[in-house]
């Protein structure tokens, strides 16, 4: 009892202490109304099929805009071409400060606002030499290496101005010796210059664009209108598809914005389409955790055509590594898919392989994809039963963590993910008529791996009934919320007690270890997830409405994270995929179980009648799922495009429900 009112005022002090900057907007974004809450900055990665840009920008203390780009071209590949081997240069030029009105420049600024809603749109006044508002709209081209800005003045003075635009062509060539293919050039300039008389209230825009290309490329005659309209279509997309809908606005917002960054940072390497996580550091190439495991499965949901390519052709890079000798796949593919990296040894990358692709083929309902990626799923499952150690439980180097933190010879994650692996494999085997004696040995295979982590892992940490993330582990780690999400449930109890304990939630989400101060958003995000399949709802949806706020509307915005303090807080693509999990997987319970099928376990908060997941595009299907309370029961719809109802069952609370397509 003790513990539990510990939990809980816990819980309540990190609600108190929540900061809330940003307030929603009816467009579906979100804003800050500066007031005197300054000085403040942030920063925010977007993307684009070949460039990525983190914007670095903020509201200084006599309220002028800081911006300062940090450009990141990924197929300009540098030397060494290794996993960080893109071009990037920042910039900080100031555009604004280029113009002059009545012959002088623009002083006095006060920023207005700024908005968040795919581009990043800041307006600002200025009283010298007269009063003049300009919007800024920045966003990165969504197919062309440039990253796009549009200007905006509006004559508030009362009475005539003269704004003269400079022209301004500016270039840089980058060192030949450090690329690739020599030198680069980087191009920045300012598209319609010119002086303008502008009567009261009257309006002019110019624009500025920053592109690079190599000696065998030319320069792009950008027209940032129309790159504007191409970013709005992609950001529109991304909101009316797979739409959750729920009384919190503040959960179905998150999600919204996950959506984005999880279906933006996709680049079209020469080695085809592939998501990459960005932070400044991983590009045009992938990675066994972040694209095989984290995102993969859950493109087919959103019906992201590129985001269904980028991770079929993930796992096909990776399927080009299986070997006879079953040593081990590189943990990532780099440099366009030219190059490997292997540091950390094996991570548990097959498992992590296996675990993703088939629930990606599972959830694609394509036979003639699952038919490609099962050759890799079952050299992944052979080569995790060849690590078996003595207990049953599956041996590797070192973890998706790389040595930040001990995993000692045998970790709780890549057990777990081979065990779910197992299962999907038994599903998608049935539907690609696979031996059934082969699918009986995965079953048992996973039956006794169930038992050994159950029996291997288990452990009495802190007073918590929970698990031991590796045999010699004596302090709580973040991990062990991974057999929670594969329905592993028997230590429940203790393992949900322990992850929303004070050694291990924090304002940031859970600290990876008891003790320490790094804290990384992928195992909270599956902490969350586990959570609600497990069947603690009424825990779960408080956690993940403060957690989305903080996320959504704090001080850092708008996506999930990567860690702290390594990377400052990165808005690394994955982590945003796995958030959108939580709610496909966690709150709605979607588990695949054929290439047209799949069990649903909706978990209703108890302060919720209804919850709906609209435009799912799974299964080979396209349909709408409704979840809503009648008395003590659920009652769970799904009518798929064409309206027809291919469910409609009222069912018991935590009661699944088999759905075929």
């Amino acid at each position: 009892m003790r513990l539990f009112f510990i939990c809980i005022l816990s819980f309540f002090t990190l609600l108190m202490n929540a900061q809330t900057r940003w307030t929603f907007q009816p467009d579906g974004g979100i804003r800050w109304d500066v007031k005197k809450d300054i000085p403040h900055s942030d920063h925010i990665e977007m993307s684009g099929e070949k460039v990525s840009v983190v914007l670095r920008y903020g509201v200084k203390e006599d309220g002028s805009f800081s911006l300062e780009r940090s450009m990141v071209w990924p197929m300009l590949r540098t030397i060494p071409n290794n996993t960080h081997a893109s071009l990037m240069q920042r910039y900080a030029i100031d555009f604004p400060s280029l113009l002059t009105v009545n012959g002088r420049t623009l002083k006095n600024e006060k920023v207005k606002s700024l908005t968040l809603n795919g581009v990043l749109t800041v307006p600002s006044e200025f009283d010298t030499p007269a009063a003049i508002s300009l919007t800024r709209t920045i966003f990165p081209s969504t197919v062309d290496p440039l990253l796009c800005e549009r200007y905006l003045l509006r004559n508030n003075s009362g009475r005539p101005v003269t704004i003269t635009i400079p022209e301004l062509k500016t270039t840089y060539q980058t060192d030949p010796d450090k690329g690739v293919e020599g030198s680069y050039t980087i191009e920045i300039g300012i598209q319609h210059p010119g002086l303008y008389k502008l009567a009261a209230g009257q309006e002019v825009s110019f624009s500025a664009c920053i592109q690079a290309y190599s000696k065998s490329q030319t320069v792009i005659a950008a027209d940032v209108d129309q790159e504007l309209k191409k970013r709005e279509d992609f950001i529109a997309r991304m909101w009316n598809d797979l739409v959750f809908e729920s009384p919190d606005e503040t959960i179905n917002r998150m999600f919204a914005f996950a959506k984005i960054r999880a279906s933006e940072s996709i680049y079209r390497t020469s080695g085809g389409l592939m998501h990459g996580p960005g932070g400044e550091s991983y590009y045009a190439a992938i990675w066994a955790n972040d694209q095989a495991e984290y995102i993969g499965p859950f493109f087919p949901y959103l019906g992201y055509q590129t985001g269904n390519e980028a991770s079929l052709n993930a796992y096909l890079h990776f399927a080009r590594f299986m070997n006879p000798g079953f040593k081990p796949i590189p943990s990532s593919i780099i440099a366009e898919g030219k190059d490997i990296w292997d540091g950390a040894g094996d991570r548990g990358d097959a498992a992590m392989i296996a675990y993703g692709a088939a629930r990606f083929a599972l959830a694609k309902g394509d036979k003639a994809v699952a038919e490609k990626l099962w050759p890799l799923i079952e050299w992944c499952l052979e080569y995790c039963h060849r690590k078996l150690n003595g207990d049953g439980v599956v041996t590797s180097d070192s973890d998706e963590l790389e040595g930040r933190f001990p995993a000692g010879k045998a970790n709780l994650c890549t057990s777990t993910l081979y065990y779910d692996a197992l299962l999907s494999a038994y599903y998608l085997g049935n539907d690609l008529n696979r031996p059934i004696q082969q699918l009986k040995t995965y079953l048992k295979q996973a039956k006794n791996l169930k038992t050994a982590i159950n029996t291997f892992f288990a452990a009495n940490i802190d007073g918590f009934e929970t698990y031991r993330y590796y045999k010699e582990n004596t302090v709580l780690r973040s991990w062990i919320c991974m057999p929670l999400v594969v329905g592993i449930h028997e230590r429940s109890k203790g393992t949900i007690d322990a992850l929303f304990s004070p050694q291990l939630w924090t304002s940031n989400g859970l600290l990876t270890q008891a003790g320490s101060e790094t804290f990384w958003d992928r195992s909270t995000l599956y902490a969350l997830r586990g959570v609600f399949a497990a069947g603690e709802t009424e825990k779960g949806i408080n956690y993940l409405s403060y957690y989305s706020g903080q996320r959504l509307l704090g001080e850092h915005v708008p996506y999930a994270i990567e860690a702290w303090p390594e990377g400052s807080q990165r808005h690394l693509s994955a982590e945003s995929g796995l958030f959108c999990r939580i709610i496909t997987e966690g709150l709605l319970g979607i588990r695949p179980t054929g290439l047209r099928s799949c069990t649903l376990l909706p978990r209703l908060p108890k302060a919720w009648n209804s919850m709906n997941l609209k435009n799912v595009r799974a299964f080979g299907s396209a349909f709408d799922l409704m979840v809503n309370r009648e008395t003590d029961k659920i009652r769970i719809k799904v009518v798929d495009s064409d309206k027809k109802v291919l469910q409609d069952k009222l069912v018991k609370e935590g009661q699944s429900l088999e759905l075929k397509f």
